[in-house]
């Protein structure tokens, strides 16, 4: 090492994140990440691309650049949101089929308790992945926080796991009748955990300051809620059960594909906004969701018009799961396109939305009044000080 040139040995002592550990470590969440030039370079070139000096015609902005930072999750965060919402809508279906009765529904209910209990697997192994190290995710049921989504969410989650597992155990090994009522207990309270882990995900993107989660905040749970009970009734047309679950399913998922087609309409209605609305309509976040539209689209008219064909029953399982998957990668894609996005900061701003809109209380919707710095116009003032 001494032989080496200063240049040389100095960066052989970096840690490949070019943070000096003679100097300090980086730890905490994110801390194994590690810097990529080529990805940096593309990211840098992105940004050029999209400050476009016709932007500037819009509205002042610090060179187009961005005023939120960018949300750094992976493809697994939305895998995570598809999982997740998959496990609890079986879960509150296999409840109701169970409360329900008839031996005819206990084919159905297996089959929800064994995609439940996937499910719930799967959604932690994601969020796992994405956070780095099982025990950041340990870290985060430290506390129990009702207010924060994030919090509440991982609480929802262990405890729907557990559940589940609970209640899918008599199906896996021989039980006597003590643990298989003990199982139907849980397999209730699995049903009415699993409400809230269908749609928390969506409570989770609209208390983000990225705009155009945060001007969709009472249609994102909704849809997210669909979109699970979609899945649902998908992954129930690939792996069909016996007797009159069966229809029972497909009844269920046709409702369901209903509700997310109307609400992913209703997405675009309350984002009001052309500047916070535009990723929805833009870009691969657009493609994504008006693909998600036609997949479900057809799928529920493969569903209108099957009959005992299996071919068209599975045709309909994979046209709803690539439709309900869509949806989730185009929302998750949308928001990193606004975030990026100052001028739909700024457009939230100039309107009073967000949380100056939440801090009104009782007051009539309208503009803010004009803060120092900016004129009565709206635009950014010079003289006061302002980045022109």
């Amino acid at each position: 090492m001494d032989a080496m040139d200063p240049l040389r040995r100095e960066t052989a002592l970096r840690d490949g994140r070019n943070v000096d550990p003679e100097v300090g470590r980086l730890t905490g969440e994110a801390s194994g990440q590690r810097a990529s030039p080529r990805l940096a370079a593309a990211a840098l070139a992105r940004a050029e691309r999209e400050a476009a000096p016709a932007d500037e015609a819009e509205g002042p902005s610090y060179h187009g650049l961005p005023v939120l930072k960018e949300p750094v999750w992976r493809w697994m965060i939305p895998a995570y949101f598809y999982t997740g919402g998959l496990a609890g809508a079986c879960g509150v279906l296999g409840a109701a089929a169970q409360l329900a009765g008839g031996r005819g529904t206990w084919p159905l209910v297996r089959r929800c308790r064994a995609i439940a209990v996937g499910g719930a697997v799967a959604s932690a192994g994601f969020l796992i992945a994405d956070l780095g190290r099982p025990a950041r995710f340990l870290a985060m049921m430290r506390v129990f926080r009702p207010t924060s989504p994030m919090n509440m969410g991982t609480w929802v989650l262990a405890t729907f796991g557990a559940l589940s597992g609970a209640a899918a155990l008599p199906a896996l090994l021989p039980a006597p009748r003590p643990l298989r009522r003990a199982a139907d207990a849980a397999g209730i309270a699995a049903g009415v955990v699993g409400l809230p882990l269908v749609g928390y995900t969506g409570v989770l993107l609209a208390n983000t300051a990225v705009p155009v989660w945060q001007e969709t905040r009472n249609t994102l749970p909704m849809l997210f809620a669909f979109s699970g009970a979609v899945s649902a009734g998908a992954a129930l047309d690939l792996w069909r059960p016996r007797g009159p679950g069966g229809e029972m399913a497909r009844r269920f998922g046709l409702v369901a594909k209903g509700g997310e087609l109307a609400l992913s309409w209703a997405l675009h209605r309350e984002a009001g906004l052309e500047r916070v609305e535009r990723p929805l309509r833009r870009g691969a976040s657009g493609a994504l969701l008006r693909g998600a539209r036609v997949l479900l689209g057809a799928s529920a008219v493969v569903d209108l018009v099957r009959r005992a064909s299996p071919a068209l029953r599975i045709a309909s399982g994979v046209l709803g799961t690539l439709g309900t998957l869509a949806l989730r990668f185009g929302v998750v894609a949308a928001g990193h396109a606004s975030a990026r996005d100052p001028h739909a900061t700024f457009a939230l701003q100039r309107a009073g939305r967000g949380a100056a809109d939440l801090a009104r209380k009782g007051e009539a919707p309208g503009p803010m009044p004009a803060p120092r710095g900016i004129d009565a116009t709206g635009q950014e003032s010079v003289e006061h000080g302002a980045n022109p």
